[in-house]
Parts: C-alpha cells; sequence; structure tokens
C-alpha cells in the first residue's frame, strides 16, 4: 500500500515536471530580443487603442507580434524546421505546422493584397478623380518617394529587389507594400516582409504627425487659404465606364499592375454597376475584415525578435520614413506647380493627398486647410489625387515587378 502511494506520489510529481519543462519560461535560451518585441507590441496595441492609430490593421499585427515572442509560442503556433534546414515557409516539417504557418499562407502567395483591393474598390468613389482628371498628376508626383527610395537603398548596399521592396513604403498602402515585397522574396536572400509591412503601416497612422509639418512649410499661408470651386457632379455611366478603361490600359501596358489594380476596379465596378450590392457588400464588410485580420496577425508573427531586432530592420523604417517624406512632398510640389499654372484656382495642400492613405490623408488636407479659413472645405477635392494615389502606387508596383 505504501508503495503504491510513493508510486503515484511519484507519478505526480513528473507530471508536474513534464508541465514546468513544457512550459515557456523553463526555456532559458529564448533571445532576450523577443521580450524586447512583446513590449513593442504593447506600444503598438496603445497606438491602436488609445490613440486610434490605424486600428484595424496595427492591433491585428501587434497581437500577432505579441503572440509568436510569447516564449515557447514559436514551435506551437508556426512550426518546427528539420535540422540544418533553412527557416523558410517551405521548410517547417509538415507535422509540425501550426495556425500562424497555415494564415501565413495567404501573404507567401500574395492572395490577401488582391483581396484587400478588391475591398478597397468596393468603398472607394472615383468621382472626384473623374471630375477633375488633373488629380491623376498629383497621384503620379507622390510616386516619387517610391524611386527616391530605391536609389538610396541600392545606395545603401541593398541589392535590387530588397531596395525595390523597401521603397513601395513610399507608396503609403500597406497590402502593395506587402504584395511587392512578398513578390520579390524570391529575388533576394533577406527576410524583409514584417519591417517593411510594420514601417508601411505604422507611417501611415502617423499621416497626421508626418504630413502636417510638411504642408505648412511648403506651401505659402496665402496658398493654404485658396478656396475652391465644388466639383461637377459625375453620372452613372462614367463611373461604370471608368475602372474598365483604366483596367484595360493598365493591363495592356503594364500587366504586372493587373492583379492590384484588376481587384481595384472589380470592387468599384461591383459597387457602381448598382446590380451587385450583395458582391459589393460582401467585399467591403465581410470579406475585407476577415482578410484583414488575417492579414494583420500573419505580418505580426513575422515580427519574431530573434531575427526582427537587427540594424537592417533600422535602415528599412528610416528609409521608409524618407520615401513616405519625398511622396508627400511630391504631391505639393505638383499642387503648387498646378495653383500657379491654374492662377490660384487649385489649393496646393491636396498635394499632400496623393499618396495612397485612403482617406486619412484627404483628411489632412481638410484639416490643414480648415485651420487657415474654417469655411474652406477641401476633402472632395482632395479625395481625387487620394485615390489617384491608390491607382499610383499600383501602377508603381506593377512597374518595380516588371524590372524583374
Amino acid at each position: 500500500m505504501q508503495i503504491n502511494l510513493l508510486s503515484k506520489i511519484s507519478e505526480i510529481g513528473d507530471m508536474f515536471l513534464n508541465l514546468w519543462e513544457s512550459s515557456g519560461l523553463a526555456n532559458g535560451s529564448w533571445p532576450w530580443q523577443n521580450y524586447v518585441m512583446i513590449l513593442v507590441s504593447f506600444v503598438l496595441i496603445y497606438l491602436a487603442i488609445v490613440k486610434k492609430f490605424e486600428p484595424l490593421l496595427l492591433l491585428p499585427i501587434a497581437f500577432g507580434m505579441f503572440l509568436i515572442n510569447l516564449p515557447g509560442a514559436y514551435d506551437i503556433l508556426w512550426g518546427k524546421y528539420a535540422e540544418g534546414a533553412a527557416h523558410t515557409y517551405e521548410n517547417v516539417t509538415p507535422n509540425s505546422r501550426g495556425l500562424l504557418w497555415y494564415l501565413f499562407y495567404g501573404v507567401q502567395n500574395v492572395i490577401y493584397p488582391p483581396l484587400i483591393f478588391l475591398g478597397i474598390g468596393a468603398m472607394t468613389d472615383f468621382g472626384p478623380l473623374i471630375s477633375n482628371p488633373k488629380s491623376m498628376l498629383i497621384g503620379a508626383a507622390a510616386q516619387l518617394g517610391i524611386f527616391l527610395t530605391l536609389i538610396g537603398a541600392v545606395a545603401l548596399g541593398f541589392d535590387l529587389a530588397a531596395a525595390a521592396s523597401i521603397s513601395i513604403i513610399g507608396g503609403a498602402d500597406g497590402p502593395t507594400a506587402i504584395y511587392v515585397t512578398q513578390s520579390l522574396a524570391q529575388f533576394t536572400n533577406e527576410d524583409l516582409l514584417s519591417a517593411i509591412a510594420i514601417a508601411a503601416y505604422s507611417y501611415m497612422a502617423l499621416i497626421p504627425i508626418i504630413q502636417k509639418p510638411i504642408m505648412k512649410l511648403l506651401v505659402p499661408k496665402k496658398e493654404r487659404q485658396i478656396k475652391m470651386k465644388p466639383l461637377r457632379t459625375v453620372n452613372k455611366v462614367e463611373k461604370i465606364v471608368f475602372p474598365i478603361v483604366v483596367t484595360l490600359v493598365v493591363g495592356c501596358l503594364l500587366p504586372d499592375a493587373v492583379p492590384l489594380l484588376g481587384m481595384l476596379m472589380l470592387g468599384n465596378l461591383l459597387k457602381e454597376s448598382g446590380v451587385c450590392d450583395r458582391l459589393s457588400s460582401q467585399a467591403q464588410n465581410g470579406l475585407m475584415n476577415t482578410i484583414t485580420i488575417f492579414l494583420g496577425v500573419s505580418v505580426g508573427c513575422k515580427a519574431f525578435g530573434g531575427t526582427f531586432l537587427q540594424v537592417q530592420t533600422l535602415m528599412i523604417i528610416g528609409l521608409g520614413l524618407l520615401a513616405f517624406m519625398c511622396g508627400t512632398i511630391g504631391g505639393l510640389l505638383m499642387g503648387r506647380l498646378m495653383c500657379k499654372l491654374s492662377k490660384g484656382k487649385i489649393n496646393p495642400l491636396i498635394g499632400s493627398a496623393g499618396v495612397s492613405a485612403v482617406p486619412m490623408a484627404a483628411r489632412i488636407s481638410e484639416d490643414v486647410g480648415r485651420e487657415e479659413n474654417p469655411n474652406n472645405h477641401l476633402l472632395m477635392h482632395a479625395m481625387g489625387p487620394n485615390v489617384a494615389g491608390v491607382i499610383g502606387s499600383a501602377i508603381a508596383a506593377g512597374f518595380l515587378l516588371s524590372l524583374f
């Protein structure tokens, strides 16, 4: 009887020992960088919830980052690699693949970004751009940051594929940045996705802080006070023809842009046709929300402290800021030129909306304009360059991809 009791006590002791050894806290080799990334995730969660900086994407990204950096969680959530195998997506052993590995499939095979564009298209009104086609010039000028940063990244020693991936941050479009980075991943030995995606979404969230000082520095007070005439009303036929024509023209000239631009225009056609309300509603609500969660968590789970906290990451974040600032400057300078050519009929502030962050960049143009003149309403005028920036960033992405 006593022997059985001692045996039971020993078994219970072994159970608790196994429980402790299976816990993340028993893993003394967990890199210190992972604990730093957990703190970073807390900061991003704070910015998303309290400051409301792009919460729909920043919160899933931050929580994915938090999950993957928990002690011992990597092998459970992502999977294990065979001994000696390179740490790539394909080399995770089949019988150990975790939840995040499966969610990441849509990023690995660039499925999520085009679906996000489908939802964006279904939520976007191209009327302001159709009403004022000159807005496309501002959207094009705002892509200046992409190409200047491409040159800067190459000068700093990044290979061309990595430089192209980094430079697309200047488009201020998270899905586009992810699409280009993952599409070019095969041409570079560096894992840039997490750094580029987090930089892209962080700068989109920080638009008010980044853009306002540049706008006030480059645009004189007198020009900031310019009131613009109301835009003409765009009829239904124009709104239906527009996505078809844009897809036809760009698709013929730059096929690499079609996955993003085509889905953007399909979403918009569903909305404007008036006969696909159920599909349009699903694209901009259920589908968009689901893919946003999957995309955010998938990107966040790549920010593993042991590989994320490097000098290279800091360089990418710095180059991303440069790209975003140069894009804003390019749009504002084009706005000022158009102001001069129109003899003061165009407020240059709408130039800052040429970056692709819809609709936040347009709202900043409105806010700065109303600070100078409370009766000035630039929102709809700024939406033209803003949606032109979405198209421009997709075209720029297609151009970069066509180089390879």
